[in-house]
């Protein structure tokens, strides 16, 4: 990514989501990620407007899936969810309930 800073964080290579670090995220964006644990860097583009701190998926997802966060599962998702699509409350839920 050179000298630009990158507009989302993926902490470990197998999570399925990125966390977006910048303000103003729109929809058919193009994002510049890091990945931080083997520093390699991704380009996905977005559907939808993203929130700054919140996750989209990296890759398609489909209904039951696990999500993966850090290298943890942190939930299931409860629809399909398309590479680029938002990923929040709406369609992630803890597998705890």
């Amino acid at each position: 990514m050179g000298n630009q800073p990158p507009d989302f964080l993926v902490h470990e290579q197998g999570d399925s989501v990125g966390v977006v670090v910048v303000e103003g995220i729109f929809t058919g964006q193009n994002l510049n990620g890091w990945v931080m644990d083997s520093d390699q860097t991704l380009t996905v583009t977005v559907n939808e407007n993203i929130p700054l701190g919140h996750k989209f998926a990296l890759a398609d997802l489909k209904s039951g899936d696990a999500i993966i966060k850090y290298g943890q599962d942190i939930g299931r998702t409860v629809a399909d969810i398309p590479k680029g699509n938002h990923v929040h409350v709406h369609n992630l839920k803890t597998k705890k309930w």
